[in-house]
C-alpha cells in the first residue's frame, strides 16, 4: 500500500523531510514505525522503543496497531504541550 507520511517539529529536523510516499509491506502503524526503524542511523535513534512520539492517521492520533490502508495520510511527530 502507498502511503503519505509527514514528518514534524524535531522529527522533521532529523530526518531531513517534511514527508515522503512510502510503501508499506505490512497493515499497521507500528509496521510503519518498524518499516522506518530499519533504515538505521537517525531513523532508528528517534523511533526507537522508549522515545516519544505520536501517530496520527488522517489526521486522529492513533495507537500503533492501528490498521493503516492505501492512501492514507499519517504524521509523525513527538508530543504537544500547551498552555
Amino acid at each position: 500500500m502507498t502511503l503519505r507520511v509527514l514528518y514534524f517539529a524535531r522529527l522533521r529536523e532529523r530526518f531531513g523531510r517534511a514527508e515522503e510516499n512510502l510503501e508499506l509491506s505490512g497493515t499497521t502503524a507500528a509496521d510503519l514505525v518498524a518499516q522506518l526503524q530499519a533504515r538505521g542511523g537517525v531513523w532508528a535513534e528517534e523511533l526507537a522503543a522508549g522515545r516519544a512520539f505520536r501517530v496520527a492517521v488522517n489526521q486522529d492520533i492513533v495507537a500503533l496497531d492501528a490498521a493503516l490502508a492505501d492512501n492514507d495520510e499519517v504524521a509523525i511527530f513527538p508530543p504537544v504541550t500547551g498552555g
